[in-house]
């Protein structure tokens, strides 16, 4: 696993862009330069137990591009032998961002501690160093891995003992927020299509802030076999949002996120389309994109936190 925080300094200048897109620029001399934050939340930390919540953290290698954080919640004895899932995507445009990072780092043992969760968080392959679709198969990859855990004529990567003995996935619940949130759709219409290993289910899906925009200039540069404008992963078709791989979605939109409009679309097709499941929706009526990362103790934050919880515990005030 790669935990170095190192960036390439690139020094320019203004003349020397050939173009200009919100997260990156692309140099004449063909480099492109993501412009990504740099803060102590968006630093990269090796995987260490949480002394506050208890949570215990490790990494996993699931195949020569894709490892994963996983998280095992302190021990339930007497309520239950085997707990749900969380396979969570992390966001950052499909260009930044990190599984290993301090903020989703904090951010799922949180949810693994309040919840009860096994939490898998997926470290995919991010633009320009693999160029999209890598992430959406990256990520199918490590959904499959997880499923297989239940499969005893899997011959994939090597499966985990937390997952193998502590793992119910029949109750596998997929998340994401920003571009992970549309990877996370991508995933669900492949399972309503090709179904998963074993007896592997999701049951439902929540999506955070979700990066969604026909005709996207950004997504369509960093994705150069795409479909066109109207590329079903950036404009969700009828059909796919039909036949979603879960019974259950969960959609959470801020109300001054850029994407605000891109959620409420979602919502807005996914009942239209015909799919047999129940959608639920959380909006935070003066909040940015994804706020909850960084201002972890805002009381939306916290609130964002308890609303998953009621959602993976079907609104259960325990299990």
């Amino acid at each position: 696993m790669d935990y170095t925080n190192n960036t390439i300094a690139y020094t320019y200048k203004e003349e020397d862009i050939s173009e200009h897109y919100y997260f990156f620029n692309i140099l004449k001399d063909g480099r492109v330069h993501v412009l990504a934050p740099d803060t102590p939340d968006t630093l990269k930390i090796p995987p260490s137990d949480d002394v506050i919540t208890g949570v215990k953290i490790k990494d996993v290698s699931i195949s020569d591009d894709v490892s994963a954080r996983v998280f095992l919640p302190p021990s339930r004895d007497g309520i239950e032998s085997k707990v749900p899932v969380f396979l969570y995507v992390h966001g950052g445009a499909f260009c930044m961002g990190s599984a290993y990072s301090v903020e989703y780092t904090r951010f799922l043992s949180t949810i693994s501690k309040e919840c009860g969760v096994i939490s898998v968080s997926v470290e995919y392959g991010l633009f320009p160093t693999r160029v999209i679709p890598a992430c959406y198969e990256d990520c199918w990859v490590a959904l499959r891995w997880l499923a297989s855990h239940g499969d005893l004529n899997f011959n994939g990567a090597e499966q985990d003992p937390w997952i193998k003995d502590h793992a119910d996935l029949t109750r596998i619940f997929i998340g994401g927020d920003s571009a992970g949130g549309n990877i996370c759709h991508t995933l669900l219409t492949r399972v309503g299509k090709l179904g998963l290993p074993g007896r592997a289910k999701v049951e439902g899906m929540i999506l955070i802030h979700p990066y969604f925009h026909e005709g996207d200039r950004i997504w369509l540069y960093m994705c150069p076999t795409n479909d066109g404008p109207q590329d079903p992963r950036m404009k969700p078709a009828a059909s796919d949002l039909a036949t979603l791989g879960c019974n259950r979605v969960l959609v959470i939109i801020g109300g001054k996120d850029f994407l605000r409009d891109a959620g409420k679309m979602y919502v807005d097709e996914l009942s239209k389309s015909g799919w047999k499941g129940s959608v639920e929706v959380m909006e935070n009526l003066d909040k940015e994109h994804c706020f909850y990362l960084g201002n972890h103790l805002d009381e939306e934050a916290i609130a964002i936190n308890g609303r998953i919880k009621l959602f993976i515990r079907h609104g259960k005030a325990d299990i």
